[in-house]
């Protein structure tokens, strides 16, 4: 199996600050805003019930959308929007980042965590504010077991596809570009759903707490002889694990203690 690390969310470049991590661990990743994209932030439900707006306006922020639609990839929840009969969560990449997956050899059956940057949040005087004193770290939040893989530059797509990102005209024309939608249930685990969101646990936070972000607490005993996309041994510093930060997925090939991590990782505490 293959487990690809995938950056998504809000960043410092795009949205401009972190996504919150509310009082009681649920872990709210903000999509990016997308020129592409026509998806009002003010329709679309996160799993408290808000809209991704409110979320955004109540945290004042500075956030720059500026106007734009929000990027809802991956699409994990089921509620965010209306959907078609038969809907099923899905995660869409395209151009260079495609082709480094396709080159990887990712397909049926390999493992996504999403990941992002996150940062504790509270309330004060009913508003919703990040907590100071900290950048916040990256943080796992999600994850999909790939069921199968959608080419919409040749494939035909099913009626409740069209509505993803992926399946957009302004990007179906991509001939490098591909849908990954889940499997019902993990492989190997059957009574876990095949793609879901998670809660925040300090056993998915990525980055070593007092340094930067990038500076990955990556057990050398599980990964460093695995073979992780973009890195070579030399990321392996004293102490921690330097991520290379230009790129949106690394892929490792997972052997068996790998794969015993991740599943623990998803399915601890949910």
């Amino acid at each position: 199996m293959k487990l690809i690390l995938s950056r998504k969310g809000f960043d410092s470049s795009v949205g401009g600050h972190a996504s919150p991590i509310l009082p009681d661990g649920t872990m709210i990743s903000l999509p990016i805003p997308s020129a592409l994209d026509r998806l009002d932030y003010a329709r679309l439900r996160c799993p408290t019930g808000q809209s991704y707006a409110e979320i955004i306006e109540t945290l004042a922020a500075g956030a720059r959308i500026d106007g734009r639609g929000a990027h809802l990839d991956p699409d994990l929840y089921a509620r965010a929007r209306p959907r078609k009969v038969g809907w099923r969560p899905a995660f869409g990449q395209r151009g260079a980042a495609a082709g480094h997956l396709n080159n990887q050899g990712v397909g049926v059956g390999d493992l996504f965590l999403f990941y992002g940057w996150f940062r504790h949040a509270h309330h004060v005087d009913g508003r919703l504010q990040f907590v100071r004193g900290h950048s916040g770290f990256h943080a796992i939040y999600a994850y999909l077991e790939v069921g199968s893989v959608v080419r919409p530059h040749t494939d035909d797509l099913p009626a409740w596809l069209r509505d993803h990102p992926h399946a957009a005209h302004a990007r179906r024309t991509d001939a490098n570009n591909a849908i990954y939608v889940a499997n019902d249930r993990l492989t190997r685990i059957p009574t876990t759903a095949g793609a879901g969101m998670l809660r925040y646990r300090p056993a998915r936070v990525l980055s070593k707490p007092g340094l930067t972000r990038s500076r990955w607490a990556l057990d050398p005993h599980l990964f460093r002889k695995r073979p992780i996309s973009y890195h070579s041994d030399a990321a392996w510093r004293a102490g921690y694990f330097q991520s290379y930060p230009r790129a949106q997925e690394y892929v490792i090939d997972a052997d068996e203690p790998v794969i015993e991590w991740v599943h623990g990782l998803i399915t601890t505490g949910r």
